[in-house]
């Protein structure tokens, strides 16, 4: 298959910069992948089309104030946009500047903390933090969120809550999983009283999520690493769900990555580490029954991956309705849940 395969036209002004007064208030596009039928909900009616137990399984990664801006010894200007954490004060990163700094080089960024720049890896570049407190502490401080690059804005103190879920505990994402965004508390809590299980797990979403995909064969592409944690509670959890006849619901993108990845031996088991698992059309899915998920870059691997629940002509009629009703795209845009047999409850 073709990367062209997986292009759809998107006008700009559907592209979300900023978030909605609540979290709820999102929109909800429901799909049933094995009639192809869509209805338009708003995101509360979730509740609908979930059953007592289902289990949804959250991702609760915490984004890191991952941008950051400083100069040269030359004076020229650089911004760095983190990658992931790699150790004591150390991380890989991607730096922007009219020339690639030195190696060695020291960059000293606003409120003048000093970073050396040690190696290059790849598009990545590996470097040291100066001083003895923990590399999130310095961010928390001196860091800005790290907006996607679509939302053509600088980042404002709001989004430090906003561009967060609010689940998110464990601090080393530098893009939210942001089927999460849509949740509040009182839903939350609503979907517990409807008997509705919740499993927690971990994928520290890293930049290159939004790298283009640059081959025009799908199996010529290597998908970029990140950093998961799925521990044996939510396997226990999976089990439970299966045993009473539920259904496993993935919150985004970024937890099938990890419930499928830790799968990979044919039964899903406890498994903490990295992975480059790339799911487009053909992929055998083990775990998930069903998935909440946002709307997803032209071209992108993660339009292939909802391709590979819910079928490629499916998901593309689906993304041709969402911009005919002006949904809205992207991180703080609007949803979509993919589950069998659920498009037909009336709006």
């Amino acid at each position: 298959m073709q990367v062209s395969d997986f292009n759809y036209e998107l006008p700009t002004h559907l592209i979300a910069s900023e978030p909605l007064p609540n979290r709820t208030d999102s929109r909800l596009l429901v799909l049933d992948p094995a009639t192809g039928g869509i209805t338009d909900r708003r995101f509360p009616a979730i509740r609908d089309y979930l059953q007592p137990g289902d289990l949804l399984v959250v991702n609760d990664t915490r984004v890191l104030p991952a941008r950051l801006y400083g100069r040269k010894a030359s004076g020229g200007q650089v911004e760095i946009l983190l990658e992931r954490l790699t150790g004591e004060g150390e991380a890989l990163a991607q730096l922007r500047a009219n020339k690639t700094p030195a190696i060695p080089s020291t960059l000293t960024l606003e409120g003048d903390l000093s970073v050396e720049v040690v190696a290059r890896e790849g598009d990545f570049f590996r470097l040291r933090f100066a001083g003895d407190e923990p590399l999130p502490v310095l961010l928390e401080r001196h860091g800005h969120m790290p907006l996607p690059p679509y939302i053509k804005r600088a980042d404002r103190p709001d989004d430090r809550q906003r561009y967060q879920t609010v689940f998110a505990e464990r601090p080393g994402a530098v893009a939210a999983p942001t089927a999460g965004l849509h949740f509040d508390e009182p839903l939350l809590e609503a979907l517990r009283s409807d008997g509705i299980e919740t499993a927690t797990l971990t994928l520290h979403v890293g930049a290159g999520t939004f790298q283009p995909i640059r081959t025009d064969s799908l199996e010529d592409h290597r998908m970029h690493a990140e950093w998961l944690s799925v521990p044996a509670s939510v396997c226990e959890a999976v089990a439970r769900t299966r045993a009473r006849g539920g259904r496993v619901v993935a919150v985004g993108t970024t937890v099938v990555r990890a419930l499928e990845s830790a799968a990979q031996t044919g039964e899903l088991q406890p498994f903490e580490g990295e992975t480059e698992i790339f799911i487009y059309p053909g992929f055998p899915f083990q775990v998930i029954d069903g998935l909440i998920t946002n709307f997803h870059l032209p071209g992108s691997t993660l339009v292939m991956l909802v391709s590979a629940l819910a079928g490629r002509e499916s998901i593309l009629a689906a993304y041709r309705h969402a911009v005919e009703a002006e949904y809205r795209f992207f991180s703080y845009g609007d949803a979509m849940l993919i589950m069998a047999g659920t498009a037909e409850v009336p709006s």
